[in-house]
Parts: structure tokens; sequence; C-alpha cells
């Protein structure tokens, strides 16, 4: 069935969103036939999973690409659902509607087969949550390659002067590079000061040190304001802008980055192509494909060369690269699926996080003055880093997410007023008017699991289930199967559960600095009661964090590692995974700040952002083959022009002439240099010099009082300037003074007046010539390839004027004329 080309309506509402960012397969693939467009160019980037990471990378892949030399794919296997994170709607939705779990588990406790699954939506997981992002400290990344860490933690970005590392510029992307830029007031302060307090004179570290948010002890020198910043929470959202004019980012998901890619990738189009919705498709950049599921991959040794889905076949060209973003365990399917695994490493490693919640109260008369007088207390969130050593002497990591809220006498939700937007006055009111009489504060551990990497059947691991109680899952393959426990028999020093320990006493030990000697009480089953909850009342199922990972692990060595340290696979040439899959360890941090770090560093690493070679002495780029460069230059008349892999390729339509000129600047005496392409022996164009401004309209020979307008402004260029012809056919009539290299229509062959004419070698179709215009004074001379082709001395006083002459003239342009001649590497030199 063809895709809709008109927003659709349900019972509710008009799904406008869905229609003018998203494609259908049948209008990617469509986009990609030259049998039915000469210039259509396959995706050569092609991402599996439009989810939290998958977004991240696309995005990053399109905005990295200023040469417009690439073409991105994104494949979805769920619908268009929210264009931002859902706020205040139901955090799962009604089953089905969006989340699934499309793998089976033989885990042997039933609690550790409850997998939330994925959702299946652009945008994935991160339109649900994505609050507390905080870094890895140093001990957390041991085990990881070197080239990693260092770019993760030291300037790396940008690459032409690193000023940042990739973990910082993930941070400023999601909003966590200023920590609780929103929380403030006397209740945050007054439990910042005890949390600090309590730290700072904690009788010893034990075997568990507890520390701030970069990992710094609160007993270190640094001044007592930089120590309680370590104790604030590294929260997903920024709330003020990074800069005037713009609007915060305010609560981090991927889709708002799919749809402002999708939006500029069809502007572009717009602007370059004339012609309707297909031909608008060819030029377009980036596709975001959903509803459309990823079956299985094909290859041909280790160059993957087809993605199947259920909707059809998607070619992978030669030089194309296809990235697993479906997550952990739907990547890990995949690989396994397609790949020979014959070090058996694929879908080893699997670890998630343990987490455990303790809720407590404190009466707020117990806070002491510091909240006197005081009604509505608002919030407070705190964040605090624990490191375990074990008895083997390795090292455990869990941090503790602290977050607290003032509420009435049967308030239980520490979370109540945290990630919700407030639009309207009245609601605004009804807080003011709240007398919180208790603080309830939520003390969540998030603790890091150990993976089994050397195992031949590890504990915890994903395999292929070809042996499921159904037969093979979707279109005939096998589903994952997974088993993640927490007691590994791979781990005979417990080192999991021990961690998991430590990381509740360390919990009951905070609540009690936090209650600093008054009163608390804990939440259990029953309700408020005087002592801490037991392991069952506070610790969730393993599976319950969404944060699987590490069974595409990156590494050097590839008897040792499944992915390399930019996260491609090492049995293939062209198949990368993105996400926290390809993490050597999971630390204790969610992985959204370390998959976005990962997947914008190799984005980086595939598709560079393009530095033009420095121009020759005292020339300067025109265009340099940059979309910021192709801004520069504006388009009059028919056709179009298009910045496609760093060149001009003009878009003619039906013989009306266009013409793009460089609208920054109008020049008198200068050699431009640049580089030309034909399509084929019949195209022409040409190049324009020192034309008047198209916009403008011309005075008219007779009488210079009279000025006329023009329909089509390129003709402007062609009457008041002189054009260097581009046509080895010297249409309409065969004469030299219409062919390559000439002054058009100047008499050639010794005429007065005339210019000075040599052919010169034929245009090779598909190859690169150099072509070099110097105008002096009225003196125009044109060579290509270094051979002189013309030389011509204007005599006419109404063209050609300098702009040292005459403002309105002097300006450059290229003409649309007929078939794609390409241009680039336009630079100058004034004389």
């Amino acid at each position: 069935m063809a895709t809709s080309v008109a927003p659709q309506p349900t019972d509710f509402s008009l799904d406008v969103m869905g229609r003018y960012v998203c494609n259908g397969l049948d209008e990617a693939l469509a986009s990609t036939d030259t049998a039915k467009h000469a210039d259509a160019r396959p995706f050569d980037l092609i991402v599996l999973g439009g989810g939290s990471f998958g977004a991240v990378l696309a995005s990053h892949l399109f905005f990295n690409d200023t040469s417009r030399t690439h073409r991105t794919l994104v494949l979805e296997a769920g619908p268009m659902v929210l264009p931002e994170h859902t706020q205040n709607l139901p955090p799962q939705l009604n089953p089905g509607e969006v989340w699934g779990v499309p793998w089976n588990s033989d885990s042997p406790q039933t609690w550790n087969q409850r997998f939330p699954g994925l959702a299946f939506c652009p945008g994935g997981r991160s339109l649900f949550w994505g609050g507390w992002s905080p870094y890895f400290i140093d001990t957390e990344l041991d085990g990881w390659p070197k080239a990693v860490t260092d770019d993760l933690t030291t300037p790396a970005v940008p690459a032409h002067n690193p000023t940042r590392s990739y973990l910082d510029a993930a941070a400023e992307q999601i909003g966590t590079s200023q920590t609780n830029d929103f929380v403030y007031g006397p209740l945050h302060e007054a439990l910042r000061s005890r949390l600090y307090d309590g730290l700072r004179s904690r009788a010893g570290a034990g075997q568990t040190a507890l520390v701030g948010n970069r990992g710094t002890p609160m007993t270190a020198t640094q001044p007592k304001e930089q120590l309680l910043r370590e104790l604030d929470a590294p929260l997903a959202v920024q709330s003020a802008s990074p800069r005037p004019g713009f609007f915060p980012f305010n609560k981090f998901n991927g889709i708002q980055l799919l749809i402002r890619a999708a939006r500029l990738a069809q502007t572009e189009a717009e602007q370059s192509v004339v012609g309707g919705p297909a031909e608008r498709d060819v030029k377009k950049r980036l596709m975001l494909v959903d509803n459309t599921k990823v079956i299985r991959l094909e290859r041909q040794g280790g160059h993957i060369t087809k993605v199947v889905t259920n909707k059809g076949t998607v070619d992978v060209p030669a030089g194309g690269h296809v990235f697993l973003a479906c997550g952990t365990v739907e990547s890990t399917r995949l690989a396994l699926a397609t790949l020979p695994n014959a070090h058996g490493l694929i879908g080893r490693n699997l670890m998630a996080h343990m987490r455990s919640n303790l809720t407590i109260r404190l009466p707020r008369a117990s806070l002491g003055k510091a909240l006197a007088g005081i009604q509505e207390l608002a919030v407070s969130t705190l964040f605090v880093k624990g490191v375990h050593t074990h008895t083997d002497h390795s090292t455990g990591h869990f941090h503790l997410q602290i977050t607290a809220s003032g509420v009435g006498a049967m308030g239980i939700d520490s979370e109540a007023e945290l990630f919700k937007k407030i639009p309207d006055l009245d609601t605004l009111d009804r807080f003011r008017d709240l007398t919180d009489e208790w603080v309830v504060v939520t003390l969540r551990g998030i603790g890091e699991m150990t993976g089994d990497k050397t195992s031949a059947d590890p504990r915890n691991r994903i395999a292929l289930d070809h042996q499921g109680p159904q037969g093979p899952f979707d279109y005939g393959q096998p589903r994952a199967l997974v088993r993640l426990e927490a007691q590994d028999p791979a781990d005979p020093a417990g080192r999991n559960l021990a961690l998991w320990e430590a990381m509740d006493q360390a919990t009951d030990e905070i609540a009690l600095m936090l209650a600093n000697g008054g009163p608390i009480q804990y939440l259990g089953s029953g309700g408020w009661q005087n002592t801490p909850p037991g392991p069952n009342a506070r610790r969730d199922t393993l599976s319950s964090t969404h944060h699987e990972s590490g069974t595409l692990w990156m590494g050097e060595d590839p008897s040792s590692s499944v992915t390399d340290v930019w996260g491609r696979l090492h049995e293939s040439d062209n198949l990368h995974a993105v996400g926290p899959a390809v993490l050597p360890t999971i630390g204790s941090p969610n992985p959204m700040l370390s998959g976005v770090a990962l997947a914008r560093r190799t984005g980086d690493h595939l598709v560079p952002q393009p530095l033009p070679p420095a121009p020759e002495a005292e020339f300067r780029y025109l265009f340099d083959g940059t979309d910021k460069s192709f801004s520069l230059w504006r388009g009059v008349g028919g056709g179009a022009f298009a910045l496609i892999d760093g060149a001009i390729v003009p878009q003619p339509v039906g013989g009306e002439l266009g013409l793009l000129y460089y609208a920054r600047q109008s020049f008198s005496d200068f050699i431009l240099r640049l580089q030309l392409r034909a399509g084929s022996v019949q195209d022409n164009s040409g190049i324009f010099v020192r034309s008047r401004d198209p916009r403008r309209p011309v005075p008219d020979r007779t009488d210079p009082t009279k000025l006329h307008a023009y329909v089509n402004q390129a003709w402007v260029a062609v009457h008041t300037g002189f054009e260097i012809q581009i046509d080895d056919t010297a249409a309409p009539d065969g004469l030299d003074k219409h062919r390559t290299g000439a002054i058009y229509d100047i008499d050639t062959g010794g005429v007065p007046g005339g210019q000075s004419y040599q052919r010169p070698a034929a245009l090779v179709p598909g190859h690169w010539t150099d072509c070099e215009i110097e105008v002096r004074g009225d003196t125009y001379t044109v060579r290509m390839n270094g051979a002189q082709t013309t030389v011509f001395t204007n005599t006419d006083p109404w063209r050609g004027k300098p702009a040292n002459a005459d403002p309105a003239s002097g300006y450059i342009g290229l003409q649309a004329h007929t078939g794609m001649v390409g241009f680039r590497n336009i630079r100058i030199k004034e004389l």
C-alpha cells in the first residue's frame, strides 16, 4: 500500500506530526530508484532503531554532513507517538500501545523475567524517562580501551580544536552540564547542608566510600560551595536558555532531534529541486521511516549488503554503513543472527543495574529554623556516589539519587512536583496555598553488575531462542533468549550481591544523616514504620531499569571484544553498534550520558565535519563545499540549485534559465578559480562575472532614467555581465562563441571587438576540470586546466561594470540551463 501523501485523521486527532516528519518505506525506496530519477542516490547510512541513541546518532550524522555527501535512513519498528517527553501522561501507557518485549527469557526466577521491554516509537524510552545522568568516575572506566576513555574524559571535540571531552559534549546536549539548575530554595539548601555535614564527619570509609558526583570526598580541601555543588543532582533537564533567543532544552529526549533533522532535510530538498514530492524525496538527506520492523540482515563476507524489513528490502551500497540502535537485546539478536560469532563472544557480558528504593519522611519541624515561616517547601534533589571495595580488592560502584518534597499529612510521593510542567497561574496559586507538614525523601540506589566475558555459557547472556515454545518469532526468525541474574556462579566472591548489600547499608546511613538525630519514619508495605524495610521490600527486579548493556562490548582485540573502539563489529567492515550494548563495564551511571557521548563519537569518526584545504596564498573561498558557504549564495529564475557531495549542482527545469549568485559581495578586478564537472556531453551551463545585482531593475540603454524589471531575474546576468560558457556541443549552432571556455556570444576568429579563442580539450563527463577566470580592467582571460582558451577586451559601457564603478554590479553567478553541471572549490583573489 502506498503511503498517504496527506495527514490522516483519527477519532481524536489529525496526524500532522507523523506525515510531516516521517516517510513510508515505499517513498524511501522510490527516492533511490535511478530508473525513475537519474540523480537518485542510495542511503549509505542506515540506522536501525529510532529510539534514544538511534535518534542521537542519526541527527548527529545529518548535522555533521555539511557537504551533503550522505543520505541517512532511520528504520523504526513503532509508529510516531509523541513529539516530546510525555511529562504528565501515564509513563507506560496501556499494554500494547507502545511497549513490547520481543524476546524470551529463561531466567530461573520469574521476577527476573518481567522485562519492561522496548518503547516502539521514534524517541524510544527517552520519551518516558530521562532524569539522572551522572558522569563516570575514573575507576568505573577500568578495563575500557584507552582511546575511548581518553576521548570521553579529556578534550577531544571539535577535532580541529579540542575544547571539551565527549562526555562534556553529551552533557551539554542532554542538559546535565549544570547540576540542579532548576532546583533551589530553603528545603534543598537545608537537606544538602545536612548531607554535607554527615558525609564530612563520617567516621572512616570502611569498605564503602561515599563521595560527590564527580568522585570528590566531602573531606577534600576544595571550598565548601564547590563541594556542595558535588552533591547536586545531574538531571537531564535544562531550564535556562543556552544563549539569548533560544528556549531552554528542558527534559532531554531523542525525538526532538529527529524532528529537527527531518524537517531541515525537507526544507533543503524543497529549496534544491523543482518538482513534486517524489522529486523532493530524491534530494532528502534524512528520512525517518517508522512502523517498519527490521527482520534480518544479509551479508557477503563481512559486508552487510541488505536490510530486510517487514515492508521491503533496503540495499546497502558499497561504502555504506549500518548501525544497530535497536536496544541492547534486539541489537544483539541481529548481530547473532548475522555474523559468524567465531569467538562466541556476542551476547556475553550482559549487565544491568541493581536498584533499591527507600522512602522516608521527616517532620518539617525537625529541620529547624531554616524552614520557619515557609508554607510550601517545594523540592530538593541530591546525589551521592558510592565506591565499595570487595574482599578480593576489586571495586564496585553505586550511586544514590535522592529526591525530596514537602507534602501534607497523607503525602508519600517525593517526586510529586519534579519534572512536571506547570503551565498555568491557577496551579501555581494552589501550590502557594499548601501547608507542608512532612518532608518525604526517596533514596534510590543504582548499583553496577559485573559482566562475564569469558565463560562459554555465562549465567547472564543473550542467545538465540531456536527452541522457543512457539517456534521462530517474527517472520521465521528466532527471538532473543535473555538470562539475567544477580547471583552468578562465575563470581565466587559474590560481588553483585555484596555490592547490593553495601548500597542498601549506605542508603540507611544517609537516611539517618538527613534526619540528623531527629524523628524518622520509613515507608514499608503496610505504611509508615519506625524501622527500615528489608531487602524484599526495597529491591526492584534486575530488568526494571531498562539499562541492559554490555553484550557488544568495545575493545582493541577481536579475540576478547565484540566491537572495536569505534563500535564497529570486528567481524564486519560496515556494521556498527551504538547505545549501552557497547559498554565494557556498566558502572553505576544511567547509560544515557555515555550512550549519547559514544554515539556522537562514532558519528564523528564515520562522518567527520569536512575541513576544506586552505586556498592558495591571497585567495579565499566563496564556496568551500559546506552548507555554511552555500548559504551565502542566492537563486533567482527557473530551476534550483542543490548542494550535493560538496558541490553546487544546478537542477534545471523546462529550459527556463536559472541563476545562483554570490550575494554577500560584488567584485571589481579578480582571479576566480573553481572546478566544474559535466554529467554528459550535452550538458550546458555557464559562469557569470561582473553582472548586475539580479534583484534590482536594469536601466534602459536608451534612457537610463527608465528601469526595466525582469520577470525572470536570471536574465539580468545575461544582459549585464559576461558568461563563460560550458557546452562542448556549442549549441545551438556549433559556433566556437558558444563553446566551452568561450565568452558566450562574443564573436571569434579575429573580428574587431571579438575574442581570441582556442578550443580546450573536451570535457570528460564525470571528471572535474579546473577553470580560471581573470578579470583586469576590461580584459577577460579564461583558462581550462591551465591552458588559455580565450582573451577578450570589453568595449560595451553597459556590461561588465566593476563594483568600484557601480556598486550594483560586479556579481558572480552560476547558471542552470540544461543538465547538471557541478561546481566546487570556488575561490577568489581580488586584484
